[in-house]
This record gives structure tokens, C-alpha cells and sequence, in this order.
């Protein structure tokens, strides 16, 4: 059905979902009002398609505790818009079966943390709210967000009020007991007695989670008012596999069956789930941004249909990190992030996902180096992502065509970049001993430099593709 523009101008609210189900769309079928019982700092697109439709499932089957109080850090166009629209937001799930669409409605306030930050600490010490989430990526977890959280607790202590479920959905290594940390930091100061409240009376779990969500584009916009007959400036696409594991510590026990019976993973030991997404696909996909916008490739959809990227990933994980995991299926874990790197339907920009490469690099790559050098495995393919990224870094493609980088250490690290650009052992001496990205042993550790600098020249000397079709000569791919 065409949608006419008049149609397309009216905006997704609660009062458009007994058409939009008529249409045949998901829609929330629940009451969305009362009190949020969940705060969530981070409305973004991951989150808005992953934890917040677990709790839409939670909703739909008549818990009504799961409603949540979306925080918007800084930005406030996507809180502004979602309010217009009554919380609600459109998803697109596609895979190479084809694609539907549902209406998310577990979102039912909206904040933004810099505009209003008394109502996200009121929030958090609500009564009603049982539990806190965060998707706030890895350079988010500073100082100015231990003093929000311990602000909202120390009201909440105060008020007498049981502790919270805090779970980090980022990808951090042991993210639940990061945060735990940064907010035991945050409240002693305030208050030694807050500071022991918060250990004793808050759980932390940690927790993996795992779904490709592509940042929205105007042309995700534009599909869904086609499919909707209404726009909808918060809608977004994501694939159709999610997962979600959750260590076995709750400040109520009785979530744990819950969170199980709507679709997540509830585990002792969460560290192989993590170790297997952080090295595996995380470590991929930053190995395939640096490629992609290196080489031109705009999406990781068209870097993993290129024969030698294919094959450099497939072995990157079989040979360097796959064998190093305690995730018992790793292998087919690998074989299903393969597929799902092809998506057609993602269009996952290389750029969104180098973004913050400095921030990401120390969780993803250095420990699989480490461990593959500490069991005599080959690490030529993750000296060739390190390459990758010192090229990347210097700001322009082999067309010569620059692009921005998104990253805290950008300036620093184009700058250097720029300066030995020709040179591989200089920038490798430049760009790869900052302690802060690759640790405290790789920087002093000269074989892995060697290496690096090899890649390097041959990425300088040849482009992307020539010097993955070397590496694969030397027999470092399959």
C-alpha cells in the first residue's frame, strides 16, 4: 500500500495502535501507565531493541513492573521525539526470510539526563523502580555517571527503599562488578553508610547481551511510515537473532525465572558468554570497520561478501580466537555471526561501528592476543586488524577520500597517524605502545610489534585487498 503524504505527516501514538493492529502489526496490548519500574541510562538504538522489547514481552504477559523510564544522556532529539510519540517506536526485525514490523511500548517515560538531571535521580529513588539498566558504551562509565547513580541511590537510602537490580548491558569485561565499583566510588564520599548499602543491599549481575542494531537512517524512517501510514521519527531495524545472558544474581531472586521465560539466558557464570561476544563478534566487527572504511566499503554487509574478507574473519576466529574460549559452542556461535554479518537488510555502517575504536579496542583484541601467544597459537590475522586500524586512523581511504573519526583520541591519534604515514615501523611505534588501548605487555612485547609493522607496509604498499590476499598466501587464512 502506497502511503500518501498527508497520511505519512501523523505521528505513531497510542492512539494509532488499534490500526496499526488492525494491519497486522505487534502492537503493546497492555496498560502503559503507572509508575516505570525500570530506569534505563542510555535511549539508544540497542537498547530500544534489545532489553526494552524483553521487557515489552515481560508487559505483554501481565507483569506490569516493566515499564521503563528511558534516559537520554545528553542528546535530546530521540527523548523529545519519543515523548511526542506516547514512548512508542517502531521496529523492523529482518533476516533473509524477510522482514515484519512491531510496535515497542515498554518505553513509557522519557528524560534527558544533562537537561533534567533531578528527574533521573528522582526516578531512580521512585518506589516503584526495581531495577536500573544501562547502555551507556564503554567511555561512558566516568565519573559524571557514578555521581548521577549514587545521588538517585542516596535518595533512595535515605527513603528507606530496598536496593535495585543494576545490570550493564555494555560491552565491558565483568561489567556488572565495573559498575558496581563505580558506584561504591561515587557514594563514599557522600556517605560511608550509602557507600556499604549499595554493596550490601544492590545486585549487580553481570550480563552479556548480543543483537546487531544499525543506527536508524532516513531511509528506515521513510519504510516505516510506508508500513505504518504513520511517521514515526524513532523507528529502527535489527536482525532477528538477540540474546541476552544474565548472571544469577538478583535484589529480587523471583526475576530470574521471569527473565527466563521471556527468552534470556540465566547463568552462574556469565564470563564465557562475554569472553565469546567481546573476542568473537565485537573484535570481528571492529576488524571489518577499520577494512571497510580503509578500502571504501560503507557497509560491514559489503565487507563480508568480499571472498578475502570472508576468509580472513572466518579464520581470525577459528585459528587466533575460537580455540582460546570456554563458550562450549563457539564454533557454531562463529558460524552464526557469519551469517549475520551478510544480513542484507542491516546496512551496518564500518563508521558506527569504528566509532570510540580506542575505548573498544582494549576489551577486544589485546586479551585474545595475549592468550594466543600464550598457547602458541598464530596472531598474524589480529596484527592484521591492528594494522587495519593504524590506517585507519590517519583519516582517508585509499581513494584519498577523508572521512571523520568519531573517537575521544581522535585528534592525537590522526595527528600521529598523518605524521608517519609511509613509515610502518615508525607508526607502529607510535600507534601501537599507547598502554592506555593495548595494555600494559603488548606495547614492550617487540615480536607483536614486528608483526603489526609488517601488515602495516603491506596495507600501505598494496591497499586492503592485496594484502589480505599475502596474509592468505602465508597461510594465516583458510
Amino acid at each position: 500500500m502506497t502511503i500518501k503524504p498527508a497520511e505519512a505527516a501523523t505521528r505513531l501514538g497510542s492512539a494509532c495502535l488499534p490500526a496499526l493492529a488492525a494491519r497486522g502489526i505487534a502492537v503493546p496490548a497492555y496498560p502503559r501507565q503507572g509508575a516505570p519500574g525500570v530506569v534505563h541510562l542510555g535511549l539508544g538504538a540497542f537498547h530500544r531493541a534489545h532489553q526494552a522489547l524483553v521487557f515489552d514481552t515481560l508487559l505483554q504477559s501481565g507483569d506490569t513492573r516493566w515499564g521503563v523510564f528511558g534516559v537520554a544522556m545528553r542528546s535530546t532529539q530521540l527523548a523529545d521525539a519519543l515523548t511526542v510519540q506516547d514512548g512508542l517506536y517502531a521496529v523492523q526485525v529482518a533476516s533473509r526470510a524477510g522482514s515484519q514490523w512491531q510496535v515497542g511500548g515498554a518505553i513509557w517515560q522519557t528524560a534527558v539526563a544533562a537537561r533534567e538531571p533531578a528527574q533521573v535521580v528522582q526516578a531512580i529513588a521512585a518506589p516503584s523502580t526495581r531495577w536500573l539498566t544501562l547502555t551507556v558504551t564503554e567511555k561512558g562509565y566516568g565519573p559524571e555517571l557514578g555521581r548521577l547513580i549514587a545521588q538517585g541511590l542516596a535518595a533512595r537510602h535515605a527513603a528507606g527503599l530496598p536496593g535495585l537490580t543494576m545490570a550493564s548491558c555494555d560491552n565491558l569485561a565483568h561489567n556488572g562488578r565495573q559498575l558496581q565499583a563505580l558506584c561504591v566510588n561515587a557514594a563514599r564520599p557522600l556517605s560511608p553508610a550509602l557507600a556499604d548499602w549499595i554493596e550490601r543491599a544492590c545486585a549487580f549481575p553481570n550480563s552479556m547481551v548480543d543483537r546487531i542494531v544499525p543506527a536508524a537512517t532516513p531511509q528506515r524512517l521513510a519504510a516505516a511510515a510506508q508500513a505504518l501510514g504513520v511517521a514515526d521519527q524513532a523507528a529502527l531495524g535489527t536482525e532477528a537473532f538477540w540474546e541476552w545472558v544474565i548472571e544469577r544474581r538478583f535484589a529480587d531472586p523471583g526475576d530470574a525465572d521471569l527473565l527466563a521465560g521471556a527468552g534470556v539466558t540465566v547463568v552462574d557464570d556469565v564470563a564465557p558468554f562475554e569472553d565469546a561476544k567481546l573476542r568473537l563478534l565485537n573484535g570481528s566487527h571492529t576488524a571489518m570497520a577499520c577494512l571497510g572504511a580503509v578500502a571504501g566499503w560503507p557497509v560491514i554487509g559489503e565487507c563480508i561478501t568480499q571472498p578475502a574478507v570472508l576468509s580472513f574473519i572466518h579464520g581470525l576466529m577459528t585459528r587466533e580466537v575460537g580455540p582460546q574460549l570456554s563458550r562450549p559452542d563457539w564454533a557454531g556461535y562463529r558460524d552464526a555471526l557469519l551469517a549475520r554479518f551478510a544480513n542484507p537488510a542491516l546496512q551496518h555502517s564500518v563508521h558506527q561501528i569504528a566509532t570510540d575504536s580506542s575505548q573498544k579496542i582494549p576489551q577486544r583484541w589485546p586479551p585474545s592476543v595475549l592468550g594466543a601467544l600464550r598457547a602458541g597459537l598464530p596472531v598474524d590475522g589480529l596484527a592484521f586488524a591492528a594494522a587495519a586500524w593504524m590506517r585507519y586512523v590517519r583519516g582517508c581511504d585509499e581513494q584519498g577520500n577523508a572521512y571523520a573519526m568519531n573517537d575521544p583520541m581522535a585528534g592525537e591519534l590522526q595527528a600521529l597517524a598523518q605524521m608517519h604515514a609511509g613509515d610502518a615501523e615508525a607508526s607502529v611505534q607510535a600507534l601501537g605502545t599507547w598502554r592506555v588501548i593495548w595494555g600494559e605487555a603488548l606495547p614492550d612485547n617487540t615480536h607483536w610489534l614486528a608483526l603489526v609493522g609488517r601488515q602495516l607496509d603491506r596495507i600501505e604498499r598494496l591497499g586492503v585487498l592485496a594484502a589480505l590476499a599475502q596474509l592468505q598466501a602465508d597461510g594465516n587464512d583458510d
